[in-house]
């Protein structure tokens, strides 16, 4: 089980406004834990997702927005794999992300690393017409963000470190 905190414009565009979806306190089982995720407003539009723990980026278009969460494991893997995790991990962390709950935003730093990631996209967008999702969210992850500036300073880094102490 994992839990997608959704920022109020990503649920609209999903079609679930209707409150919260996951118990208070509930918990992604998975190792990365729980994700973050919003809409950005391109053309065609795009969803950012961005790990709690690792702050780790990953992008994937929204259409159709009410598969989106559905379709993000997927797009995980391919984050994962690009990244260099190993099989072992990837393949747990997939086996727990079959049932995923919405839950409204509660961290504003990682709330915060999204609207900066956004910004950077952004500014990143502009110098290509169509940009390659994968590569931008790899582009995005050696950002230095402040939340990890006491550990590993970017999600890259914070990544590795996680996948190191969870892999035997």
């Amino acid at each position: 089980m994992f839990t997608v905190h959704a920022t109020g414009r990503l649920l609209r565009r999903i079609g679930r406004i209707d409150g919260p979806h996951s118990a208070p306190g509930q918990r992604s089982t998975s190792a990365l834990g729980d994700w973050y995720a919003t809409a950005l407003t391109w053309r065609p539009q795009v969803a950012l997702f961005v790990n709690e723990t690792t702050l780790l980026p990953v992008l994937l278009p929204l259409a159709p927005a009410a598969t989106v969460t559905s379709r993000f494991p997927a797009a995980l893997a391919q984050t994962l794999a690009a990244h260099q995790t190993s099989h072992l991990f990837r393949d747990t962390e997939l086996a727990h992300m079959t049932d995923c709950h919405l839950a409204p935003t509660s961290n504003r730093n990682v709330v915060g690393i999204m609207v900066e990631f956004s910004r950077l996209a952004q500014a990143y967008r502009i110098t290509t017409e169509t940009p390659d999702l994968l590569e931008l969210a790899l582009w995005l992850a050696k950002t230095p963000c402040g939340p990890l500036y006491h550990r590993h300073v970017s999600p890259d880094r914070e990544l590795a470190a996680l996948v190191a102490e969870h892999t035997p």
